[in-house]
């Protein structure tokens, strides 16, 4: 079976799932899928499928949920968590009892058990390579670890206390590490030798080195952020927060001080996002892979933000710890660990919905506060593209359905506008003052102004499937203009009486005109250079290239293409359809 890649496919989901949860049962046993496994998932997909000899095993079970959760799998420990670090797909976690454990993170099953520290293992991060293992312990000593060979590299000794927090250099060449009496030492990884000791007046809970700056190091003391260099120079300004972490680019730095989550620019301390977070008392926060998302621990609450949108919003909120939560890490942009002092570690899928927000609260009309104007699907890129009244285009991965991205534009209103990704360009066309304006979205950028346009508000714009022209549809004709160069390509007189608003619907090369009698008309422009070719009218009942079909009662159906059947319907609620 081929899957193209990052679209999301129910059969793949529900099969992910299916093995993630019950992975143990089907490694010690693969006979066991259809007793213990397959009865208990969902009423999804796979249940639907069941073959018919596994009927009467359905029928016996009881409890069988209705929708998956959101936490896939959880791993129980006989020892409080302390700290976890991951890299690669790999989960290190230290407890109590001194020993490192090393888990799959895909499966949840451990693999090593590291057991050379004494006392609890408070501190663990992992390399950026993920070949290496910092680990700190109320044993005072610092280990180095082969994580190829599960030995020890190192052993730096010299602290007078509990060690706290550890970080190591991402060049590799420093190790950090601070105790319960306020030292921050700093050790050459090679020669394993403390060069440097920084004291701090104050509890030091945490230490981070900048991803990309092998010089720059963080400490979080008295709900402060201080900076350093591996001299022990402190430099730069502090930043309020009682923990911090980089982006993965180190440009950004997120703070959770108490109930407020701000995101700056770690150079200049320009706020770039900042939320509340509610009831909170914030311990911990952490970017996803792609900086989009921010994880906060509150007590045994994790709350994942989007903090890439315009307005930052809440997306997930994840309620399953009993004690308070000690660290989170991203293992994708769609999934999060967590671990407490409850003796678990959680696996979390993001953007899972459970509920219908709309049918959830029949007073809402709308998912978002500026009306969307139009839509572009693009399921090789794996991505929908939206454009707001607002202006606002934002980009959404269509396997998560989160924001990736957002960018502001001119193109305000209620003018007619499309926007599409072209040669990894982000490229929007709206019209307005008798122009269409075509713009570089992630730029910021005017590229072309084309004249030539009847006055007024035209009927549909569009930009064609192939990338390659600007396609506007006035009262008498729908005209082509080139994308790159603006020149007119081409004009089609076209009959405008009976069209449906945002009648234009693109295919490729082609251009169909939709009417309310189900009709369409189309051309092909063929590629560049070539000779229009007017396409015969397509008979009454039949479905135009996208399989979607706006109604006259304002109701969008998407049908199945080869049956005609009705697959989905839009619920009224969610107000009329603009563009499909």
């Amino acid at each position: 079976m081929l899957i193209q890649a990052r679209v999301s496919c129910k059969w793949t989901d529900d099969t992910q799932r299916l093995l993630l949860e019950h992975f143990d049962t089907i490694n010690n046993s693969p006979s066991y899928i259809y007793h213990d496994a397959l009865p208990f998932s969902p009423l999804s997909w796979l249940y639907k499928h069941y073959p018919a000899e596994l009927a009467q095993a359905v029928r016996v079970v009881k409890g069988i949920p209705a929708e998956w959760g959101k936490c896939c799998c959880t791993v129980l420990l006989d020892s409080d968590i302390l700290d976890l670090s991951y890299c690669n797909n790999t989960i290190a976690v230290g407890s109590v009892h001194g020993d490192i454990t090393i888990f799959d993170a895909i499966t949840g099953n451990w693999t090593t058990i590291l057991s050379w520290h004494t006392d609890e293992v408070n501190t663990l991060t992992f390399s950026l390579d993920g070949r290496s293992l910092v680990s700190g312990s109320n044993d005072k000593t610092v280990r180095l670890w082969d994580m190829q060979t599960g030995g020890i590299v190192k052993t730096f000794s010299g602290h007078i206390g509990e060690v706290l927090s550890v970080s190591i250099s991402p060049d590799l060449t420093t190790i950090a590490s601070v105790s319960d009496h306020g030292s921050i030492n700093l050790w050459d990884n090679w020669t394993g030798e403390c060069y440097c000791v920084i004291e701090q007046q104050g509890y030091v809970n945490h230490l981070a080195f900048s991803p990309t700056n092998p010089q720059c190091l963080l400490s979080v003391c008295n709900a402060k952020v201080w900076q350093w260099d591996i001299n022990g120079h402190q430099v730069g300004s502090t930043f309020n927060g009682f923990h911090a972490a980089f982006s993965s680019d180190g440009t950004q730095l997120v703070t959770c001080n108490r109930g407020v989550v701000t995101v700056q620019n770690f150079s200049s301390g320009v706020i770039v996002a900042e939320f509340n977070v509610a009831n909170g008392n914030t311990t911990y926060c952490c970017f996803s892979p792609d900086d989009r998302l921010i994880a906060v621990a509150v007590g045994g609450t994790a709350c994942v933000w989007n903090s890439a949108s315009s307005e930052p919003c809440l997306i997930e909120t994840f309620v399953v710890h009993t004690r308070v939560i000690n660290s989170l890490a991203f293992s994708s942009s769609s999934s999060l660990i967590s671990v407490s002092v409850d003796n678990s570690i959680n696996f979390w899928q993001i953007g899972i919905q459970s509920t219908d927000l709309v049918m959830t609260n029949p007073k809402s009309t709308s998912l978002t506060s500026a009306e969307i104007r139009s839509t572009t699907l693009q399921g090789k890129d794996g991505i929908t593209i939206t454009s707001d009244s607002d202006g606002v285009v934002k980009t959404w991965d269509i396997l998560t359905g989160l924001c990736k991205e957002s960018f502001q534009t001119p193109a305000k209103g209620t003018c007619k506008r499309d926007v599409q990704l072209i040669n990894g360009k982000l490229i929007l066309v709206w019209c307005a003052d008798g122009k269409i304006n075509i713009w570089d979205a992630e730029k910021g950028e005017l590229l072309l102004a084309v004249d030539g346009v009847e006055p007024g508000q035209p009927k549909d714009l569009k930009i064609s499937g192939d990338g390659y022209r600007v396609l506007c549809l006035d009262r008498t004709s729908i005209q082509a203009w080139s994308i790159q160069t603006g020149e007119f390509v081409d004009k089609m007189g076209i009959n405008c009486v009976g069209l449906r608003r945002g009648s234009l619907i693109v295919d490729g090369s082609r251009v169909w005109a939709h009417y309310t009698n189900s009709r369409y008309e189309g051309w092909d422009f063929g590629t560049p250079g070539s000779s229009l070719v007017w396409l015969s009218n397509i008979p009454l009942g039949r479905l135009h290239p996208n399989g979607v079909l706006l109604w006259d009662v304002g109701l969008s159906q998407v049908r199945d293409r080869v049956t005609g059947e009705v697959v989905f319907q839009l619920p009224e609620r969610y107000g009329k359809p603009i563009d499909v």
